[in-house]
């Protein structure tokens, strides 16, 4: 009988279970998760086995978080932790108890993210007239950086990073459009246009990397702005309030150097800074804006006022700690679906397509934890730590957590650190001897150092903020010529000024 083609295009393979497997994830990176799923439980066979697994599985973990851009770190991390509680380097019980110990920070990335979503309107008119309404480039980035801090501080980096590219990707897509005359690639765009559009891109690239900084320099200093600060904060029993003042002997002067940095680069036009939007492209783009604000009706108008509304609600029920993030985030929701008229169900479930993928990556995260936990993986290196002078341990937190961060992500190192840090303080190996108001202060000082570790060093890479790694990944990236490397090299002025100013101010202006 003759095998027709049907017949063989249904037939199941290996080919076709590998080709399942991870997806479009390149081949090297399928055979080496493969190769740690096999190396795993050989390990457990050699003399301190579990020990030396626990290792092996952490440096593992870390390469699937450094390696987002080749597959989303869920997939392939989640497959390593699931392997860890299969061969009991941890146990269920274990991984619900971190769980239950994050559960506010699970809460705030679920709701508080959502309810932020519904404000995209109004951020997308306020970075929209800022970017129309400033001629001078420098103000401009200015602005951008000091803006997106701001709403960082008190929303989520996430969206604020999601409502920049989706001011970008528009405004980029209403040129293009015009300059190709309405054809949808560069082969369309005369060369009359192309120079304008190139110098476009250059300016976009620019304004997003400020405002991503941005969102880093506002997220390190309240307890809603990352999501490891409000982990921090439940550890150390700050509120809102009390957690933005113990960081900002830090955190203030980073904030200052991170603005004069980005002053700084657009006025000399280093690192792929300092182009200008040219002339024609502004006008296409005030000509557009006319057209849409002229097509707004009374009820968008509105909504904008009730988006207002509801932002001013969420910064004083922070402030005045009406009740805990995550319900005041679940307020936010209520309060604007209620009065914008949202209420089918399926408009409410696209707020929540942003933040689940990362609320899950983060219960693989805390699995991770709960294996350094049982298997004790971090008690030499906090010992080692805690051997150095106390006045010297701060800076040599701070200097760890950013390396860390910088190749995996600040999330996890926090998570990491000040569950370790908590354990030293509880069990006396922190400053042991000392009365224990000296003991307190100084576990202050490690969690400060920590937070602050964590979040500033960590914009040298996209793999150590949340915000970055989603602006890289996102549409925006390849049409304004955003790479990995260019992206480093373009945080490069801000890791150094800011990181620096980090250390310095952890070593000697925080003691």
């Amino acid at each position: 009988m003759v095998e027709t083609t049907s017949s063989r295009r249904g037939r199941i393979s290996f080919d076709s279970f590998w080709d399942n497997f991870l997806g479009n994830a390149p081949e090297w990176y399928k055979r080496a998760i493969v190769g740690f799923l096999i190396l795993n439980p050989l390990l457990l066979l050699l003399p301190q086995g579990h020990y030396i697994a626990g290792w092996v599985l952490v440096l593992e973990f870390i390469f699937t978080l450094a390696m987002a851009l080749k597959c989303y770190p869920l997939q392939p991390g989640g497959l390593l932790a699931f392997e860890a509680i299969v061969f009991q380097l941890s146990s269920p019980d274990t991984v619900m108890h971190e769980l239950v110990n994050a559960f506010p920070v699970i809460l705030l990335l679920i709701f508080m993210v959502a309810g932020i979503y519904f404000m995209k309107d109004l951020l997308l008119f306020i970075f929209t007239k800022i970017l129309l309404g400033v001629r001078s480039k420098a103000l401009l980035s200015f602005l951008f950086c000091f803006v997106a801090a701001f709403l960082s501080a008190f929303l989520d980096a996430l969206t604020v990073t999601a409502v920049v590219i989706s001011v970008a990707v528009g405004f980029y897509s209403v040129y293009h459009r015009f300059a190709s005359e309405s054809g949808d690639h560069d082969e369309d765009v005369p060369e009359l246009h192309r120079q304008d559009l190139d110098q476009f891109r250059s300016f976009l690239r620019g304004l997003v990397m400020h405002a991503a900084v941005g969102t880093a320099l506002g997220g390190v200093t309240t307890t809603v702005g990352e999501p490891q600060n409000l982990l921090i904060s439940e550890v150390m029993k700050w509120e809102f309030i009390e957690f933005f003042m113990v960081m900002a002997p830090v955190t203030l002067p980073v904030l200052a150097i991170g603005l004069f940095t980005c002053l700084v680069l657009e006025w000399t036009g280093w690192f792929g800074y300092g182009t200008k939007i040219p002339e024609n492209v502004l006008a296409v783009l005030k000509e557009y804006d006319r057209e849409e604000t002229a097509e707004r009706t009374g009820r968008d108008n509105a909504s904008l006022i009730m988006q207002a509304v509801a932002a001013l609600f969420l910064i004083c029920a922070l402030a005045f700690q009406l009740a805990a993030v995550g319900l005041v985030g679940l307020s936010v929701i209520v309060l604007q679906t209620a009065l914008n008229g949202i209420v089918e169900e399926h408009q409410i479930g696209h707020a929540f397509e942003e933040a689940l993928p990362f609320t899950a990556l983060l219960a693989v995260f805390f699995t991770v934890v709960a294996v350094i936990h049982d298997q004790h993986l971090f008690t030499p290196v906090i010992d080692y730590v805690l051997s150095f002078e106390p006045h010297l341990q701060p800076g040599v937190f701070y200097i760890a957590n950013g390396v860390l961060s910088a190749i995996s992500d600040n999330v996890f190192v926090a998570t990491v650190y000040i569950s370790e840090v908590k354990e030293a303080y509880v069990a006396g190996d922190l400053m042991p001897g000392a009365d224990e108001s000296l003991r307190r202060q100084q576990f202050d000082l490690l969690a400060v150092a920590i937070n602050t570790g964590t979040n500033i060093p960590s914009v040298a890479t996209p793999n150590g903020q949340a915000a970055f790694l989603f602006l890289l990944t996102s549409s925006l990236a390849p049409l304004i010529r955003l790479s990995y490397g260019r992206m480093v090299f373009m945080a490069l002025p801000y890791t150094l000024t800011m990181g620096i100013t980090g250390w310095m101010a952890v070593q000697w202006i925080l003691q």
